[in-house]
């Protein structure tokens, strides 16, 4: 301690006793006045950190959530690109030029699946149509097979055996009978069909192609006869 003009100032060095025990300071040993560091300037500090770390990880959260929802409507914004180009109904703008809502995508892509639902639904039913006419052909063709045999080992049947020349020239010459007794003349496809109407009436009675049948068949025997 210094004696100046009667005034005692404290030594640089020295540490001053507070003057109540609730007061608590000191003084550094750099400066003449010091620098109190008292408990409330401390505290202070504290709060101001953890405020800034609340606003930090505030900040952090927002971000992450900014960052989570663009994703989302980054995703979206894909699917409804694909639908676009996946269903043909989905044009990417409508008549007027605008590029059409989502709402209107997903309509058109609704209506289109079940197109799909339907055209698959057809296909499983002509499929299953085809296979019973498959099973029902091979039926026949078993049923044939054995007929041929049989007709096969019955001793003599090669001899009443028709030729498939003379089954065509019988078809032929029946058919000719019947095309002589049409000769009716029309204008329009109307008059056509009431004609033949009329024609098959009267033309193609069972007694009336009975005749026909047995005059064709004797023109024939007689005409092989002859070539005999």
């Amino acid at each position: 301690m210094r004696a100046s003009n009667g005034n005692v100032e404290p030594d640089n060095d020295m540490k001053l006793e507070p003057s109540s025990p609730t007061e608590k300071y000191t003084f550094s040993r750099c400066s003449s006045t010091g620098s109190v560091h008292t408990p409330s300037s401390s505290a202070h500090n504290t709060e101001d950190e953890d405020s800034d770390n609340k606003i930090s990880y505030k900040e952090r959260r927002r971000e992450a959530h900014t960052q989570a929802e663009q994703k989302r409507r980054d995703a979206i914004k894909k699917g409804y690109d694909s639908l676009q180009d996946l269903v043909p109904t989905c044009q990417h703008t409508d008549s007027s030029g605008y590029k059409i809502s989502k709402a209107t995508v997903l309509q058109k892509s609704i209506d289109y699946i079940q197109f799909l639902l339907q055209q698959k639904k057809k296909q499983e039913d002509e499929r299953n149509a085809l296979r019973k006419e498959v099973v029902a052909l091979r039926i026949m063709q078993a049923n044939y097979e054995q007929i041929v045999k049989a007709h096969q080992t019955q001793p003599g049947q090669a001899e009443l055996r028709i030729s498939d020349e003379m089954k065509f020239q019988v078809f032929k010459a029946i058919m000719n009978r019947l095309f002589e007794t049409f000769n009716i003349s029309v204008a329009n496809f109307t008059e056509l069909s009431g004609c033949v109407f009329s024609w098959l009436e009267e033309q193609c009675k069972p007694q009336t192609l009975r005749q026909v049948v047995l005059s064709v068949l004797q023109q024939l025997t007689v005409a092989d006869n002859q070539i005999s």
